[in-house]
């Protein structure tokens, strides 16, 4: 999506005047001048005032703003998988497993702003997209490790790695009860089948498989714990 003369849309905040336009000049006001009522092209202020706009329209919509980047909005679709907007400045990418959640913040957008739909994205930031009908799978493989090392029946979670996260390193003599307890996991060949599958087609594990892959010689409870997470 195309956001057509996007720094029009933007509300001034401040009093901003200008003189009046070449060919619009009225008869016998030659020395009045006009008050900006929107923001415009070369203004300093008109990219941070579409931006506000733009947030203020999207939180209204009961979208999120992303915590970690403040040009990403999500929401639940109706059949609770997400719907996603990048947005960098005018130009709009939204991504969502439901079409017609897609197809109805597009009517939104339509009707608060002059949109143009581009359709099926294929370039954008200098990036070439192509789409095919190729798709990978390791369905069978990761139900077997799983079933292999008893997590068949694992929790979950919706990232790898916890933000929180802080190892500890293992250049410091561990407690017997520690060695103890490690001696009976199998934590290289664990760690060796989420390195295959990170190889053939899970590339979002690539950090952490080589976080835990840093103590294979001698790992700790805290390191099999995070191992257990990535499942």
């Amino acid at each position: 999506l195309d956001v057509k003369t996007t720094f029009l849309h933007g509300k001034l905040e401040e009093d901003i005047l200008m003189k009046q336009p070449e060919g619009f000049v009225i008869q016998g006001k030659k020395d009045y001048v006009c008050q900006l009522q929107r923001s415009l092209y070369g203004l300093k202020q008109s990219p941070r005032q579409w931006y506000k706009r733009f947030d203020n329209f999207m939180i209204n919509k009961r979208f999120k703003r992303s915590p970690y980047d403040c040009c990403v909005y999500h929401n639940k679709a109706e059949d609770g998988s997400m719907i996603y907007l990048l947005l960098y400045v005018d130009d709009m990418l939204i991504v969502a497993r439901d079409t017609n959640a897609i197809q109805n913040l597009k009517t939104l957008l339509n009707g608060e702003f002059d949109m143009k739909d581009l359709g099926a994205t294929k370039k954008i930031l200098g990036m070439e997209m192509y789409r095919d009908k190729v798709f990978l799978s390791q369905r069978e493989y990761i139900q077997k490790i799983l079933f292999c090392f008893g997590m068949s029946n694992a929790k979950p979670l919706s990232t790898p790695l916890s933000t929180k996260e802080r190892l500890p390193t293992t250049f410091h003599t561990q407690s017997q009860s520690n060695l103890e307890y490690m001696s009976r996991v199998p934590y290289a060949s664990v760690v060796g089948s989420l390195m295959y599958a990170m190889l053939c087609i899970r590339p979002d594990l690539a950090y952490v498989v080589s976080v835990v892959s840093m103590y294979l010689n001698q790992p700790q409870k805290e390191h099999w714990k995070v191992v257990k997470r990535i499942f």
